[in-house]
């Protein structure tokens, strides 16, 4: 089922920013154009924990899920994807290239699972 590889490639994706987030989130905001601070780092830790969790799902989901519980995935980070890709283009500092860019990668994943899931159920 290639959304099982759509879910590795998004853990891997979300394990990487993961890691970027936590080690050095003053580079991430700044790529963004916010102001970074203190707070903001810490922000974006927390986020990157979060990612922490949500990578080793999509991971487990991928390799052990059913079937059905693939598909559920799918459907979930779907909408997710589509999400963080519309929220990361009304950023409030405007938009420049890194922004376009991170967005681009949310709609690619969420292009990805709704192909996948048109071929896989007709009916999703």
């Amino acid at each position: 089922m290639r959304l099982r590889g759509v879910l590795r490639l998004g853990a891997l994706v979300f394990g990487l920013s993961a890691i970027a987030l936590i080690a050095v989130p003053r580079i991430f905001t700044d790529l963004l154009g916010l102001a970074g601070n203190a707070d903001l780092d810490w922000s974006m830790q927390m986020i990157g924990i979060t990612l922490v969790a949500l990578t080793g799902n999509m991971f487990v989901v991928s390799i052990s899920g059913s079937d059905r519980g693939v598909l559920w995935g799918a459907r979930v980070m779907q909408l997710s994807a589509f999400a963080l890709g519309v929220l990361t283009l009304l950023i409030p500092t405007g938009v420049n290239w890194f922004v376009i860019l991170y967005a681009l990668v949310g709609f690619g994943f969420s292009a990805g699972y709704t192909i996948f899931l048109i071929q896989r159920n007709p009916q999703a």
